[in-house]
């Protein structure tokens, strides 16, 4: 990707913005652990929508309404309470599927990683499932994954360090591409095919009035649960 050609605010920073976009209009949003950049855009929308939606991070204190762990916050998306989750994975193909257990032909797996975590039942009753990944290699957006840890068919928008995907009818979508990405290597850094809406927009820039309330109560709240990602906010 060429070099990053905005001073006033940095990459992690578009995406946190964007994401807190994504999540216009809901009024519970559920972040799981090991999920800083989600967890920081759900905050910036709860501050953007002066005090809506609500959001439970797990891991932490003030924003964690759980006693109970995960298996609260499985009920309460079994009961339709939680609007917006958000799921990566080590793989994400073509048709949404995530793949969180390892990678190779399954049992024989050349690399294994923790697991699912509840991912295959969320990824089901959640409205909007949102993908993630900070980066955007070939190799973890393939044409298929190795193993199906939470199906697809289901998620609204993946989100990458490139680019914004809306999914629609069983395909993933350009719906915008980040400042100093092309699209000519965006293809040729995304290992399932994707359609272009013409013309390919630019994602939005964060203005400075939701800079000043990222970088002022939301790094507040988020170094409760992740210091080290609140630290780096800020123009890079």
């Amino acid at each position: 990707m060429r070099g990053w050609p905005v001073t006033t605010f940095s990459r992690r920073e578009l995406l946190i913005t964007t994401i807190a976009g994504l999540l216009d209009g809901c009024g519970h949003v559920a972040v799981g652990a090991a999920s800083p950049v989600p967890a920081a855009g759900a905050l910036l929308a709860r501050e953007l929508g002066g005090g809506r939606p609500r959001v439970s991070l797990l891991g932490g204190l003030r924003d964690n309404p759980f006693t109970d762990g995960s298996r609260e916050l499985f009920d309460c998306a079994a009961q339709g309470r939680v609007d917006a989750f958000f799921l990566g994975g080590a793989q994400i193909d073509g048709e949404g599927n995530v793949n969180l257990l390892g990678l190779g032909p399954y049992p024989a797996l050349t690399r294994r990683f923790a697991g699912c975590f509840g991912a295959p039942f969320m990824a089901t009753v959640v409205q909007r499932l949102i993908l993630f990944r900070e980066d955007h290699d070939p190799r973890c957006l393939v044409e298929r994954v190795d193993f199906v840890t939470a199906a697809g068919g289901r998620p609204c928008h993946l989100l990458t360090g490139m680019a914004l995907f809306r999914f629609d009818a069983g395909r993933f979508v350009l719906e915008s591409l980040h400042p100093g990405a092309s699209l000519d290597e965006l293809r040729s850094r995304t290992g399932f095919a994707f359609a272009v809406t013409e013309p390919c927009t630019t994602t939005s820039l964060p203005s400075p009035g939701t800079l000043a309330l990222l970088r002022g109560p939301v790094r507040a709240a988020l170094a409760e649960v992740y210091p080290r990602a609140a630290a780096t906010l800020g123009p890079s």
